[in-house]
């Protein structure tokens, strides 16, 4: 997935915004709660990093082109990084940061997720 593809997917999200933090971090929340983390590698690749589901983490965690993601996943946090397009083509990807999109969404009060339309 393109950096352009990243920005355009996760903007397309209900009530998402975009932040560059942490340096060069493309960083995208929802009721500033953070549900995707986009860093162009060396070389101009994409790096992602979503958060899933505990089953989702135990066996994304162990395939090629994905890892746990630094910092979060040390952390006790169900966080995957995505580090090649060679790991899953770009419309599971889509799948996977609208999950933690959902799944950051779900966690915000109910007056919080009504008012963002959620």
């Amino acid at each position: 997935m393109s950096p352009q593809a990243y920005d355009g997917f996760c903007a397309s999200l209900p009530a998402a915004h975009r932040v560059v933090q942490w340096g060069d971090a493309v960083v995208w929340k929802v009721a500033g709660k953070v549900f995707a983390i986009g860093r162009v590698q060396e070389g101009g690749e994409m790096a992602a990093s979503f958060k899933c589901s505990p089953m989702a983490f135990d066996i994304l965690a162990v395939q090629p082109g994905l890892r746990p993601a630094p910092y979060l996943a040390s952390r006790g946090m169900k966080w995957i990084q995505w580090l090649s397009p060679d790991s899953m083509p770009d419309d599971a990807l889509q799948d996977y940061l609208r999950e933690s999109h959902r799944l950051v969404a779900a966690g915000l009060t109910r007056r919080a997720r009504a008012e963002l339309g959620l």
